[in-house]
């Protein structure tokens, strides 16, 4: 009789884990990371082992030390740069101890970028007539990493009116157009954003599902950081996702021309520079070919640059001209 009681009394203890599991998901998205904790230790003396619960526990323990650790940073600039370095850090931690469910990862990811954009918020009215594009970028990152898009957009929209090329706010203005399903937007803003400096793209921070795949795909060739943000644009274009074409002003085109010396003659002295150098003469080749083709030049100058590219990657040559 006693152990059917036990069993019993196991078994409803059990039935509360869902209510507990919600509730400090609940308060960790409400910035709550010590009651969330406390509601999870709650869970674990019901049921030690537990997945969801032991693997909760481990992501909230992650978060409550890199907390504690912002706390003594020097100011709130600071503090927000560490927790969006360590939410960068976040997927190699949870993907190794095993089941982790989303609502733990979405509501952590809220708590900290919650945190942040209050930090950022901070130091923009500080100043207010003095609009930082560095400051606003963070801002608009952290509003979209809370799934704000519309206030995400107004103001990367105007931290890029402040920094027309600036590749980071270029790539998340793409991102945020994705997210809203603004896709033929998305995609000229992350051409622009690979064309102008690859690596100046933070990829940890993009979240939306087309440059994900890209991404994705790249890493099944095998291809790795920082290579792989050369490659981003080039595949872009392979695969149809940088599909968005446009012609290019007289300055910019002379720009173009200009690069694309420099990068040839870089080539032919540094071979060992290779890694680096193909894609982006290869990303600058392409572009040169669509603006030939917007202004209808002459069929001599198209082939010109193909030869080129297939003198520096006959793979590549292949898949495009395919």
């Amino acid at each position: 009789m006693s152990e059917t009681v036990n069993r019993e009394e196991a078994s409803m203890q059990s039935e509360l884990i869902p209510g507990i599991l919600s509730s400090a998901y609940k308060k960790f998205s409400e910035g709550e990371l010590e009651g969330g904790i406390r509601e999870l230790e709650r869970g674990f003396e019901i049921d030690f082992e537990h997945p969801e619960i032991v693997s909760s526990l481990k992501c909230a323990q992650y978060w409550k030390d890199r907390l504690d650790t912002s706390r003594v940073l020097g100011g709130d600039f600071e503090r927000g740069e560490y927790l969006i370095s360590q939410w960068k850090g976040f997927p190699a931690f949870y993907q190794k101890i095993g089941l982790v469910s989303d609502m733990c990862i979405s509501s952590l990811k809220h708590l900290v970028f919650h945190m942040c954009l209050g930090l950022y918020e901070n130091l923009l009215a500080q100043h207010p007539d003095n609009k930082d594009p560095d400051l606003l970028l963070r801002t608009g990152r952290c509003y979209k990493a809370l799934g704000a898009y519309d206030t995400a957009l107004k103001i990367l929209t105007t931290a890029s009116g402040l920094s027309k090329e600036d590749p980071e706010i270029l790539a998340e203005l793409a991102d945020c157009y994705a997210l809203v399903n603004e896709i033929q937007l998305s995609k000229v803003f992350f051409r622009e954003a690979f064309f102008h400096n690859p690596q100046g793209v933070d990829l940890a921070l993009l979240e939306s599902e087309m440059i994900l795949r890209l991404i994705s795909k790249l890493e099944e060739l095998g291809y790795s950081l920082p290579y792989l943000a050369e490659w981003i644009p080039v595949f872009g274009v392979l695969f149809g996702v940088f599909n968005v074409k446009r012609e290019l002003r007289s300055i910019e085109y002379g720009k173009l021309r200009q690069g694309i010396y420099m990068l040839e003659m870089e080539l032919r002295e540094h071979p060992e520079k290779k890694d680096l150098l193909v894609p982006r003469l290869l990303n600058r080749y392409f572009w040169l070919i669509d603006h030939y083709l917007m202004t209808k030049e002459e069929k001599g100058k198209i082939d010109e640059v193909l030869l080129k590219i297939k003198h520096i990657s006959p793979s590549i040559y292949e898949q495009y001209t395919k």
